[in-house]
C-alpha cells in the first residue's frame, strides 16, 4: 500500500483538507495510475459507492453550480447558445444575450457507477454529471457524465466538456495533490485526439500528449459569492506540440475547486466561479 501524509496547514484550519478516521478505510489500497492516485479495493467489495462513500467534498447528493464567462483576446465577455443538435452550438456577445443563452454549469455528484462500470471494467471514479441552464430551461437540455477521484493523496476532476467547454480539454484540469502546502509540485500527461479540435480555437490531426506542471504556490483568502474563502493556489499549464495552455485554480477544503481561471490555446480566457453550493443531504 502507497502510504501518504496529508499535512494541515497551522493557522488555516478552514482550508485544511483533513482526514476522518472514516477516510482511512482498510478495504482499499492507494495506487500510483500514470499520476493519478486512485482507490483500489479488494476484488469481494463491489458496492457501487465505494468510489464516493468516504469523500469529503464530493458526496453523494451535493451539487456545485458555477457561473462562467468567456473572455476573447480582445478581453470581450461572451457566453454560448446550443442549437438543435448534439454538437452545435454558437458564441453569444454579452449585449445579446437572452434566455436560451447558457451561462451556468451544474456539477452533480451521482448515485454509484451509474453504470460506467459495465462499459469500462475497473472503473474507479466517483460519478459527476453536468447540465447547463438557460434561463428558460433551468434544468439543462444538455447533460453529460464523467468522473472526479477524490482520496486522501489527491483530487482530480474531469471539467466540463461539452459544447463551447470541449476547449477545456486542452487545459490543465483541475487537480491537487497532497500535501497540500506551498511548494508541492507534481506532474501529468494525457493523449488527446484530434475529435477535440475545432476551429474556432485550433484545429490539428491526429494525437498530441499533453504534458502537464502543477504547483502549489499560494494560499489565500479570496472573496466569493459564498463568502470569503480561505484557498490554496494551484498553478498549473500543459505543453504539447500544438501549444501551451495554463490553469490557476483555488481550492477550498470544503467546496473544492471555487474558481478556475483558463488560459486557452487561443490566448482566450474561460473563468468559472462556484456561487452555489447545495448539499441535499441536509435539506432532507
Amino acid at each position: 500500500m502507497i502510504r501518504i501524509k496529508v499535512l494541515l496547514l497551522i493557522g488555516f484550519t478552514s482550508l485544511s483538507y483533513s482526514q476522518s478516521a472514516e477516510k482511512h478505510n482498510t478495504d482499499y489500497q492507494l495506487i500510483d495510475d500514470d499520476g493519478i492516485i486512485v482507490e483500489k479495493y479488494d476484488s469481494t467489495i463491489t458496492d457501487e459507492n465505494r468510489f464516493t462513500r468516504n469523500n469529503l467534498i464530493f458526496r453523494e447528493g451535493v451539487s456545485f453550480h458555477y457561473k462562467f464567462e468567456h473572455l476573447d483576446q480582445n478581453n470581450n465577455r461572451h457566453y454560448f447558445k446550443h442549437i438543435d443538435s448534439l454538437s452545435y452550438w454558437q458564441f453569444v456577445p454579452e449585449t445579446e444575450v437572452d434566455q436560451n443563452t447558457i451561462q451556468r454549469v451544474i456539477i452533480s455528484v451521482k448515485k454509484g457507477l451509474q453504470g460506467f462500470d459495465k462499459h469500462f471494467p475497473g472503473y474507479n471514479q466517483t460519478i459527476i454529471g453536468y447540465s447547463y441552464p438557460t434561463q428558460e430551461n433551468y434544468a439543462g437540455s444538455i447533460s453529460s457524465a464523467s468522473g472526479v477521484i477524490e482520496n486522501e493523496a489527491n483530487i482530480w476532476m474531469h471539467p466540463p466538456r461539452d459544447l463551447y467547454f470541449e476547449i477545456l480539454e486542452l487545459n490543465p484540469f483541475p487537480f491537487i495533490k497532497a500535501p497540500y502546502e506551498i511548494g508541492t509540485k507534481w506532474t501529468w500527461s494525457l493523449k488527446i485526439g484530434d475529435h477535440w479540435s475545432d476551429g474556432r480555437w485550433k484545429l490539428w490531426s491526429g494525437s498530441i500528449e499533453n504534458n502537464y506542471e502543477y504547483e502549489i504556490t499560494d494560499q489565500k483568502e479570496i472573496e466569493t459569492p459564498l463568502g470569503k474563502l480561505k484557498c490554496l493556489v494551484i498553478e498549473s499549464s500543459a505543453r504539447s506540440r500544438i501549444g501551451k495552455t495554463y490553469l490557476r485554480s483555488y481550492f477550498n477544503g470544503k467546496y473544492g475547486f471555487v474558481r478556475l481561471e483558463y488560459t486557452n490555446i487561443d490566448g482566450s480566457n474561460t473563468i468559472l466561479e462556484l456561487d452555489h453550493h447545495l448539499d441535499l443531504n441536509y435539506s432532507r
